[in-house]
């Protein structure tokens, strides 16, 4: 009789035992992400977080040719907002090509081109960088 009453709970420590134990991710607004893809030019912060063309985000989300971060994986500095420019985003039009994950930044490429129509903070809030709403789109 005894053997009974701990028959479910064996079985139930059993069934725990078995079940791998998941790796560590980041927990952003209460939902559970895995860890950042690898993009040389940063990945939109937004889901589902592709990569970046060179071009969409100026050289303030760079430190020694590294993307800093954008989206949930972005703990930057407080108020931070740095220029985006929005003919790059999908959302906006652009329909050219991507780097793939394993691209390396180019450390021949600077930012003296770059000319950003949008501030982002990295976690898709944005603000208007002093251009003309006809600049913006």
């Amino acid at each position: 009789m005894r053997f009974k009453h701990l028959l479910l709970p064996a079985l139930l420590a059993a069934f725990l035992a078995a079940v791998p134990a998941t790796h560590a991710a980041q927990v952003s607004f209460g939902v559970q992400i895995g860890s950042a893809p690898v993009c040389p030019y940063g990945y939109y912060d937004y889901a589902p977080y592709n990569c970046a063309p060179y071009g969409y985000y100026g050289p303030e989300w760079f430190s020694n040719g590294v993307f800093i971060g954008a989206g949930p994986w972005f703990h930057g500095p407080h108020n931070f907002y740095g220029h985006v420019d929005r003919h790059f985003d999908p959302h906006y039009g652009y329909h050219g090509g991507y780097p793939p994950h394993n691209e390396h930044f180019d450390n021949h490429r600077n930012f003296h081109d770059f000319h950003g129509n949008y501030m982002s903070d990295g976690h898709g809030h944005e603000r208007a960088s002093g251009r003309s709403n006809h600049d913006r789109h």
